[in-house]
């Protein structure tokens, strides 16, 4: 066997597990690891401007693709609890990432050396696994259990932390005859799909609520050719969302308080069955369990045990991987297909889309300042099925779900749980490095874009081109939405009058100049039919100069966006479209399965 440093174990290591694109910050604890890295060559690096960044960063990368595995290093001390954030968000999630941090020698440990602290402790209740590694002989067992549980199971991050004489130990190690660990996940069994479908097969009103487990498991295409052969409406989750695409005749929409559609909330309340696979009953996509559970009969399917249960009691479930419950759903549905016992669907299925060509919000408004629906309006028509939509929170995001399309999985990628402001910008560059051939599209209000701004400069110097779309309201929005309900309007305000910029006119931060100073190209617009020519330009800036480019537009400062308390209790702040002329990019109508393709309105440019 050879004999090397334990680093050099750990990045062969990493190297054999596939997980070959790392996102940090060199460090004095953690530069043994960057001398392997440098070493052996077979993982690529980008240089972050903040750990936490480099943790989106990481978790953007993994959202991209199947498979991805995005790490992330940095130094001891800060570097880790800097970290938390991106963990907490992976973990909410379900995203493998693998958080690598130095740490003081371990004879310092418990003298407070400097940057020395507990980080695994810190780390233990929002990862899978945090470990500190104690002896050198032991990175190698180490990094491949933290590879086995982040794909073991309900997916899930580690944090591997390493003291720098560790890091340097010489260990015998044999990389050749290294093999990961067999993944095992649950799986239905033919008894269980045949309980489930049964059950779907008796009610008059079923539906399938499709949640980011199908994502994860890469079963998109699995969904989609059960839901054909029952003829059952799916309800995608703002984590499942491109599970099934948004112009396919049995996309019914999304449920929820907040990212939702009218549609989609007035068909779940008409369903009479829900069959909810690789969901975890998100309090925003349920409100409260007795209006989401009356009068219909719940089959929950998901891949972690302790999930069921947790927020509703199913009728019946089962716990099985998204992937492994639709194979089986998709041979039993099959098999009755060609025995005629399947129920059919014909009359629901219309039902569901008469709701959705007659239950549309407006988008086509002409005023300024600008409304909010416009910029969606405008990126429906600038963007097409193939577009990568990254975002985080706050109003931007809520009316995103509500106004734009998906059609693709993996192509709104979110984070669900978490939702941590700064989080727009990091994630986008991961995805942008993770599939350079699409365009990635970020979105976020002036405050999520505020967040980790420096970011782009990663961008700029690394060349990875995206478009991030500002919209631009000075204020705190969905905070101050919130607030209504106490009768204040208290420290949401972003306005000030910036000396440097007087051109704003109170909307404070001047996003074109901030960056323009990190070596990107940034745009900004103010007028309606503005928006879809600066959409295009910034296509054509991508391409040319390879670096990130913002799209910022001046909104209204006050817009109160579609919400509300329960799925039967929705405000709509706005008029509605009660013509095609007010929601132009709206999918009005999707024809019966026989019919396909096409939707009432024409396909989005792009």
């Amino acid at each position: 066997m050879a004999r090397m440093r334990a680093v050099d174990a750990a990045v062969l290591i990493l190297e054999k597990e596939g997980a070959t694109q790392a996102f940090g910050l060199p460090g004095a604890a953690i530069n043994p690891f960057y001398s392997a890295l440098k070493k052996h060559g077979g993982v690529k690096h980008v240089l972050a401007r903040h750990v936490e960044a480099a943790s989106h960063m990481a978790e953007g990368y993994t959202r991209a693709a199947y498979g991805n595995i995005g790490v992330c290093i940095g130094t001891s001390g800060p570097a880790g609890t800097d970290m938390i954030t991106g963990l907490y968000s992976a973990s909410a999630d379900s995203i493998p990432i693998l958080c690598i941090t130095g740490q003081a020698p371990v004879a310092k440990l418990h003298k407070e050396d400097f940057q020395a602290v507990d980080i695994a402790s810190i780390a233990g209740p929002v990862a899978k696994w945090a470990v500190t590694v104690m002896e050198a002989a032991q990175v190698p067992g180490t990094f491949q259990r933290a590879f086995w549980l982040m794909r073991e199971g309900r997916p899930g991050p580690v944090l591997v932390d390493l003291p720098i004489d560790v890091q340097l130990a010489e260990i015998e190690f044999d990389i050749d005859t290294y093999e990961p660990l067999p993944v095992l996940r649950p799986a239905a069994t033919r008894a269980q799909a045949e309980k489930a479908l049964g059950m779907l097969n008796a009610a008059e009103r079923p539906l399938i609520v499709a949640g980011g487990g199908v994502i994860n498991a890469d079963a998109a295409s699995l969904l989609v050719e059960f839901a054909e052969l029952v003829g059952v409406p799916v309800v995608p989750t703002l984590m499942g969302w491109g599970s099934i695409p948004d112009d396919h005749p049995l996309a019914a929409g999304m449920v929820g308080l907040q990212t939702s559609h009218r549609y989609g909330n007035a068909t779940l309340l008409a369903s009479d069955f829900v069959l909810g696979i690789g969901n975890r009953w998100a309090n925003r996509h349920t409100g409260s369990v007795a209006t989401y559970t009356e009068g219909r009969t719940i089959v929950h399917v998901d891949i972690e045990p302790t999930q069921i249960g947790r927020v509703l009691a199913p009728d019946y479930s089962i716990v099985s991987d998204a992937r492994a419950a639709l194979e089986v759903f998709v041979e039993v549905a099959r098999e009755w297909a060609l025995e005629g016992k399947l129920a059919g669907r014909f009359s629901w299925g219309e039902e569901c889309r008469e709701r959705r060509a007659t239950l549309q919000r407006k988008t086509h408004f002409d005023v300024v300042p600008v409304k909010p629906q416009r910029v969606y309006e405008e990126m429906n028509r600038a963007f097409g099925p193939e577009t990568r939509y990254v975002s985080t929170i706050g109003l931007s995001q809520i009316q995103a779900a509500q106004l734009l399309h998906v059609y693709r999985p993996r192509h709104w990628i979110n984070a669900g749980q978490a939702g941590p402001l700064g989080w727009t910008v990091p994630a986008a560059l991961g995805v942008a490095v993770a599939d350079p051939d699409s365009t990635v599209v970020a979105l976020s209000g002036d405050y999520d874009f505020q967040f980790l701004i420096e970011e782009l400069a990663v961008g700029a110097q690394f060349n990875i081109p995206y478009i991030h779309v500002v919209v631009n309201n000075s204020y705190l929005g969905l905070i101050r939405q919130a607030q209504r309900g106490l009768e204040m309007d208290y420290c949401v305000q972003l306005s000030f009058e910036n000396l440097n910029s007087p051109e704003l006119n109170g909307y404070g931060v001047d996003h074109v100049k901030v960056a323009e100073g990190l070596g990107c190209k940034a745009l900004r617009v103010s007028e309606p039919d503005e928006i879809l020519p600066a959409l295009e330009q910034a296509k054509k800036l991508i391409a040319e100069y390879q670096v990130p480019v913002v799209v910022e537009v001046i909104l209204e400062r006050v817009t109160n966006v579609s919400m509300g308390t329960e799925l039967n209790n929705i405000t709509e702040f706005e008029d509605l479209a009660t013509a095609p002329g007010d929601a132009p990019t709206a999918i009005l109508r999707t024809p019966h399965l026989t019919d396909r393709p096409t939707s009432a309105l024409p396909a989005p440019a792009g």
